[in-house]
C-alpha cells in the first residue's frame, strides 16, 4: 500500500513505519467488513438450532407416537390374518425400530444443537447430522413406499376401519390439547 517512494535514510524509515501501520489497520478494517454477514450467518444458526430441537421435540416424536399407537395398530388389526397380517407386522416393526434408530440419532445431537442455540461453541459435527438426515429420509422414502401404500389398500376394504382410526387421530390431537387449555374447567 504504500506509496512513497524508495529512498533510504532515517526519516524514510519512520515513515514507511507508518504506511506499514496503514496496511495492518486497512487489512483489519476490511476483515471487520465481512463481520455483519457472519453474525447473520451466526444468527441464522442459532434460530435453526432452536426451531429444530422445537421441531424434533413436538413433531417428529408425536408423529411417530401417532404411527405407532394409532396407525400402525389400526393397519393390523384389519389385515388379513396370515401372509398380510404377517407382512405389515414386520413392516410395522422395521419401522418401529427405525424410530428409535432415529430417536437415538436424534438425541446425540441435543446437547450440540442446545449450545449452538445458545450461540455457543458447538460440538455438532456434519457427519452425526447426515447420518440423521439420511437414516430419516431413507425411513420415510420405505414408509411412502411400502407401508402406507399397503394400509391405503387393507384400511379402504372398510370404511370403518378408516372412521376409526380418523376418530382415534383426531382424539390424540384434540383431548390433550382440550386438556392443557381447558383441563382445571373439565
Amino acid at each position: 500500500m504504500s506509496t512513497l517512494p524508495d529512498t533510504a535514510g532515517p526519516s524514510a524509515a519512520l515513515l514507511t513505519d507508518f504506511s506499514q501501520c496503514h496496511v495492518g489497520i486497512t487489512g483489519r478494517l476490511k476483515a471487520l467488513a465481512g463481520l455483519p454477514a457472519l453474525l447473520e450467518a451466526a444468527a441464522q444458526a442459532r434460530q435453526l438450532a432452536a426451531d429444530s430441537l422445537t421441531f424434533f421435540n413436538e413433531v417428529i416424536e408425536e408423529h411417530h407416537g401417532s404411527e405407532e399407537n394409532e396407525l400402525f395398530p389400526a393397519v393390523i388389526a384389519s389385515a388379513v390374518r396370515g401372509e398380510e397380517r404377517d407382512r405389515v407386522q414386520a413392516l410395522a416393526d422395521r419401522l418401529v425400530a427405525e424410530h428409535r434408530q432415529i430417536e437415538a440419532q436424534w438425541a446425540r445431537l441435543v446437547p450440540g444443537l442446545k449450545e449452538a442455540a445458545k450461540g455457543r461453541d458447538s460440538t455438532l459435527a456434519a457427519a452425526a447430522v447426515q447420518t440423521l438426515v439420511d437414516a430419516y429420509l431413507a425411513h420415510a422414502a420405505f414408509e411412502e413406499r411400502e407401508f402406507l401404500p399397503l394400509s391405503q389398500t387393507i384400511l379402504s376394504r372398510d370404511n370403518n376401519h378408516m372412521a376409526a382410526l380418523a376418530v382415534a387421530l383426531h382424539m390424540r390431537h384434540t383431548v390433550p390439547a382440550a386438556l392443557a387449555r381447558w383441563g382445571h374447567r373439565i
